[in-house]
């Protein structure tokens, strides 16, 4: 085989239509442009989403009145009094808090909030903490972990 004996497989290249080249091409005369107007000339046409005047469906529709924020952070909140239910010394964090339904798959980061009592020292890791639930939780006997501040100083090293 050579190089010169290489076509490309039956069926695969299909040749262009020749538009204004007679009647009998079946794309003579208007070449498939239709009759007077401004698509019939040459580098006519009109730009996307015009509608010949009328107000643009782009501009009767309501403006969106919030914008999708790029590289946002959903947060699993959870609140300080629904800490209690765990065990003295153990380590809470965002694994055991997902496994118990404390917070859904859709939150990527966990942040304590401080609303209500906590009565257990717990090890809380998070990777936010409101400084109320910092107090509350440390007031207690537990320690507080923040895992966004870890997470900065170890790529800083």
């Amino acid at each position: 085989m050579k190089l010169e004996d290489l076509k490309p497989a039956k069926g695969s290249v299909k040749k262009r239509k020749r538009k204004g080249r007679g009647f009998a091409t079946g794309m003579g005369k208007t070449a498939s442009r239709g009759y007077n107007g401004q698509g019939q000339r040459a580098g006519g046409g009109v730009r996307a989403g015009f509608e010949g005047g009328q107000m643009p469906l782009f501009r009767r529709l309501p403006k969106k009145k919030y914008f999708h924020v790029v590289n946002q952070i959903n947060y699993g909140t959870v609140n300080v009094s629904d800490l209690n239910k765990y065990e003295s010394n153990s380590v809470v964090n965002f694994i055991s808090l997902l496994q118990d339904r404390k917070i859904d798959n859709h939150a990527q980061a966990l942040k304590i909030l401080g609303n209500g009592e906590i009565t257990v020292a717990l090890t809380v890791e998070a990777h936010a903490f409101t400084e109320s639930a910092k107090q509350k939780i440390e007031a207690a006997g537990g320690k507080v972990i923040n895992l966004s501040e870890t997470s900065e100083t170890e790529s800083a090293e």
